[in-house]
């Protein structure tokens, strides 16, 4: 009985202890997981990827949000620039009834007056090539044809006008308007990026739940022409980022009435002597005090030899010509004419302003948005991939290294090689730590995650 009974132990031992050599085995890779053990380690790793696109696509809504706050402030943007450039306009036409009202009084001594102007016109031309070929460094002839052709479609008075020329303020007023239409439509281009994200999103949310959630926005954007676009069609690929849409334009608006070449100011061939004998960007000026006027200002916006009126006698006969007892360089239209101009300034100044804050708090914003997009954005390109619920992770193989075999050139020693099928990509197949066994709930976690991670890199546009 007793004998009996130390075989029964022996036998016991004998398989307690296959078992612990089995799991043994197991853990250390020795024998590789069966096809239930592959099963199994799927659905963990399925569980895994499913937590993940659940937190994407609430890293979406959130991005939405952003976007939300954005369209919220681009509209108070757009009621401030409307109501400036309102303002501007109406300054401007206020200056032009003026200066029509000050034409029609030169009109009265128009003989004297182009007497006189003949006079002038030399004169400033000459003081002011003078002046320039000795400053400056080059350009003087072109600066000469430049002010002939002016002072040739100038009115006299218009010398003796102080703030900027009506035709110059036109000018900058088309630059600001087609600055405005690249901003809109870059803008429009981020707002569509973000509204196909969220779209796509929202269709792979209700794929995932069994009883789809119904998730209510507003409509951020109003009414759109056009409808949900795929982001692939909205960029060149690769997509570089919104922030892209907006970088290449930071710094770009000019304070053009800090002086006039700001405006036009892309000469690019007259070098800066380096001993600083001549500057073109800061020459003060003579005759004329504490005024400052630089060599491309002169040489892109002739106006600026205006300011050698004082140098030329018939010049300044102009401005204290008598009309039929009228001087109307000294009386009060030429006062409501350089208001107007001055209102006219400082609306444009403003609206430039406005557009310098729209314009940086666009690439602000798209910098958050590219955050948002490059952790979370990654879940909207499964609307289209994703055609089942089941299977959309699995684990086909798992080969375990020995460590006493000589590695290959890309598998480090100790390291399991896995072949992973995510979602409808084609098999993948990458390497993971080898100190955590594929009986560890953990392995199929990290297999999960790098085969989220490959699929981000080979199927997401942002990179």
């Amino acid at each position: 009985m007793l004998m009996m009974m130390m075989m029964m132990k022996k036998r016991k031992g004998s398989k307690s202890l296959a078992v612990v050599a089995l799991f043994l085995a197991s853990a250390n890779c020795i024998l590789p997981p069966t096809k239930d053990d592959l099963t199994q380690m799927s659905l963990q790793g399925e569980k895994y990827v499913d937590e993940q696109i659940e937190n994407a696509i609430n890293g979406v809504k959130e991005m939405k949000s952003v976007m939300q706050k954005s369209s919220e402030d681009h509209k108070k943007f757009l009621d401030a620039l409307e109501k400036t450039k309102q303002q501007k306009e109406d300054a401007m036409r206020e200056a032009q009834e003026m200066e029509a009202k000050l034409e029609q009084q030169e009109e009265v001594c128009n003989e004297t007056m182009k007497a006189l102007w003949e006079e002038c016109k030399p004169c400033l031309r000459s003081s002011c090539v003078k002046y320039y070929s000795r400053t400056c460094s080059s350009g003087s002839g072109l600066v000469g044809r430049q002010l002939e052709d002016l002072l040739n479609r100038t009115s006299p008075f218009s010398i003796w006008i102080n703030g900027e020329k009506i035709d110059v303020l036109e000018q900058e007023g088309q630059r600001q308007n087609k600055e405005f239409k690249n901003l809109e439509d870059k803008y429009s281009v981020m707002a569509d990026g973000v509204d196909s994200i969220f779209s796509d999103s929202m269709k792979v949310a209700d794929h995932v739940h069994d009883s789809p959630p119904v998730f209510f926005l507003p409509n951020f954007f109003g009414p759109r022409s056009r409808g949900y676009r795929s982001i692939r069609s909205l960029f060149h690929n690769p997509f570089d980022g919104f922030q892209s849409l907006f970088s290449p334009m930071m710094g770009m608006s000019r304070n053009f009435f800090g002086s006039m070449d700001s405006m036009m100011d892309m000469d690019m061939e007259t070098p800066t002597e380096e001993d600083g004998s001549v500057n073109e960007d800061v020459i003060i000026t003579k005759p004329f005090g504490n005024g400052k006027m630089t060599c491309r200002e002169i040489r892109r916006n002739s106006a600026g030899c205006f300011k050698f009126r004082d140098e030329c006698q018939k010049c300044k006969e102009i401005e204290h010509i008598d009309c039929s007892g009228r001087k109307p360089l000294q009386g009060p239209l030429k006062q409501d004419l350089e208001e107007a101009l001055a209102m006219a300034e400082r609306f444009t100044q403003h609206y430039n302003s406005l557009l310098k804050r729209f314009e940086e708090q666009m690439f602000n914003t798209s910098s958050i948005l590219d955050l948002f997009n490059r952790q979370f954005g990654w879940v909207s390109s499964l609307a289209n991939s994703t055609n089942s619920k089941d299977n959309i992770f699995q684990i086909q193989t798992v080969f375990c290294k020995d460590k006493e075999e000589m590695p290959s050139e890309d598998t480090k020693l100790g390291e399991t090689s896995v072949s992973v099928k995510l979602f409808d990509s084609p098999t993948m197949n990458f390497t993971v730590p080898g100190d955590i066994p594929w009986t560890d709930p953990k392995f199929s976690e990290v297999v999960a995650q790098r085969a989220l991670d490959h699929y981000k890199d080979t199927s997401v546009i942002v990179k």
